[in-house]
């Protein structure tokens, strides 16, 4: 294998020397894993697609990132939560489903029925013996393969939006 050479600024010395522990000793390891990163991000980044960050789990979450393009957002509300669907293209063509969900409040206690139909209920008609649960926010990410599948894990008015979103050509040649 060919040796390459690399200068190091004195600066930069401390830099090199944690991503080669990191790499479990090899510089090579090291710089190979952050030239692939690199080349990928910028290749996708070249062909349209941005890097997505998105946070998946219960509360904040862990983060989980891709290459993607979105393709579009849909946001509806219930008298106790919202939900914000995000709808993405992957550069390798399957569709990605981000579901965020806000925390959500219930009344459970007495008269529940009235109190969870919205804050019209409650105007001139407070009780103090009221019964709460919440349900912490939460997020998911879905992967399909195909449109049929995507139609499953979707509110239909977003899936018809993201079937006329996708029929669209990515190029239109005008004779103008």
């Amino acid at each position: 294998m060919p040796n390459k050479t690399i200068y190091v600024s004195d600066d930069d010395l401390p830099l090199f020397q944690r991503a080669q522990e990191l790499a479990g000793g090899t510089m090579s390891a090291a710089i190979s894993a952050a030239l692939r990163r690199y080349v990928e991000v910028e290749e996708g980044r070249k062909q349209g697609y941005d890097e997505i960050i998105v946070r998946v789990g219960p509360g904040l979450g862990r983060k989980q990132r891709f290459s993607g393009v979105l393709l579009a957002e849909w946001e509806r509300s219930t008298n106790e939560r919202t939900e914000t669907f995000r709808v993405y293209r992957s550069r390798k063509g399957k569709f990605v489903v981000h579901l965020e969900r806000s925390e959500s409040y219930r009344n459970v206690g007495p008269n529940a029925e009235k109190w969870n139909t919205g804050w019209r209920a409650w105007v001139g008609d407070w009780s103090a013996n009221q019964t709460w649960t919440r349900t912490p926010a939460d997020s998911s990410l879905r992967v399909a393969e195909t449109l049929d599948e995507l139609r499953e894990t979707l509110p239909v008015e977003l899936y018809d939006v993201v079937v006329d979103v996708v029929e669209q050509p990515t190029v239109e040649d005008l004779d103008i």
